[in-house]
């Protein structure tokens, strides 16, 4: 993986940004000899976070009514 200083970065972002979707490989960013922040490729045809569960889960029983029994509210309390 390649690491870049930010001031490196700063100078050369849209040459870097070109680079890192074509060669598909990531990119940490260093600040003072610390990394700070990891540039990475998107996944164009991957949405990463809507829909990521979808087919995976199963509702069973009722997800709208009450967990306890009404009778038993009382005792809850």
């Amino acid at each position: 993986m390649k690491t870049i200083a930010a001031g490196v970065f700063k100078t050369n972002c849209l040459a870097l940004m070109d680079e890192i979707q074509a060669k598909r490989e990531p990119v940490i960013i260093t600040k003072r000899g610390k990394p700070v922040v990891k540039i990475v490729p998107v996944k164009e045809d991957e949405d990463e976070i809507f829909g990521f569960l979808k087919g995976k889960l199963t509702i069973l029983g009722d997800v709208v009514g009450p967990v306890v029994p009404l009778a038993e509210w009382d005792r809850l309390k």
